[in-house]
């Protein structure tokens, strides 16, 4: 006769885990589907249809229809009157109490409001999101010159002078599987492109604190960024004015030195002054 198999303390039975793997499979696709969902719409940055976000994320539609179907009943979503689908308000507070447990924000905000004041321009907090720059906070300057960009808004990595200094710490080989990949050709069609210029001018723009570009993303503006840094000099945010392409040489006031000094202060408030 054959031994009695024995199972170890604790184990499962295989029925019983037969039972609970699809489970969580089902609950994982579920919200891999939701994140989807909501990664298209921000990345299309305006309302759309089932179809429309399907076809998008490359999901059978009936799927969608379900899983909007209960992201709206939770407030996740938005459906308006013509069926066209959005963000829900649920999102936001969630947002908003994120950005208020934010440190970097917050005192990067502070000296924002301040920058914008002194130099009389248009400044942006931004960060990186994978791979695109994308505008944290805004503060319009009080002269003539106003910027499309706004809050939210997201640009290819190579287009502009933040998107190098977030990536700069960053070792050769990783930059250059991030460039290949998401390096574009701008509308002006003078954005760097090649991954080996772009590893160079990022390391470059971290080292001298300081990262310009005119007329890459759009004709006639300029950007002036520095980086926001932690001890270990990791680029977490950057510090940008944006111009009129020719007051990016003016003196009075001094653009890069206002947004250097404002870069250094927010650092000085976090306590990252002091780098190894």
């Amino acid at each position: 006769m054959g031994a009695t198999p024995h199972r170890a303390a604790g184990a499962r039975p295989v029925d019983e885990i037969t039972k609970v793997e699809p489970a969580r499979r089902s609950r994982a696709n579920g919200i891999d589907r939701a994140l989807q969902i909501f990664d298209y719409l921000q990345r299309v940055e305006q309302a759309a249809t089932a179809y429309e976000i399907a076809r998008g994320v490359g999901a059978p539609l009936s799927t969608i229809y379900s899983i909007i179907d209960d992201l709206v009943e939770k407030d996740l979503l938005n459906r308006d009157g013509k069926g066209l689908i959005w963000l829900g308000p649920r999102l936001y507070h969630y947002g908003l109490s994120y950005a208020r447990s934010l440190d970097l924000l917050s005192a990067a905000t502070h000296e924002m409001h301040e920058l914008a004041r002194l130099s009389g321009e248009t400044v942006q907090i931004c960060g990186r999101d994978q791979d695109t720059m994308v505008v944290l906070a805004m503060e319009e300057g009080s002269g003539q010159f106003h910027v499309t960009s706004r809050v939210g808004s997201r640009s290819p990595l190579n287009w502009t002078a933040s998107g190098r200094l977030l990536v700069g710490h960053l070792p050769d080989d990783v930059l250059h599987e991030i460039f290949t990949r998401s390096a574009r050709v701008s509308p002006t069609g003078r954005a760097e492109t090649d991954p080996l210029v772009l590893i160079a001018s990022a390391h470059e723009a971290l080292e001298q604190g300081l990262s310009i570009q005119a007329g890459e993303s759009d004709f006639a503006v300029a950007c002036i960024a520095a980086p926001i840094r932690d001890t270990k000099g990791v680029c977490h945010a950057t510090m940008s004015i944006v111009v009129p392409e020719p007051k990016i040489r003016q003196q009075e006031p001094n653009l890069v030195d206002l947004v250097k000094a404002s870069a250094t202060r927010v650092e000085s408030r976090l306590g990252w002054r002091t780098r190894l």
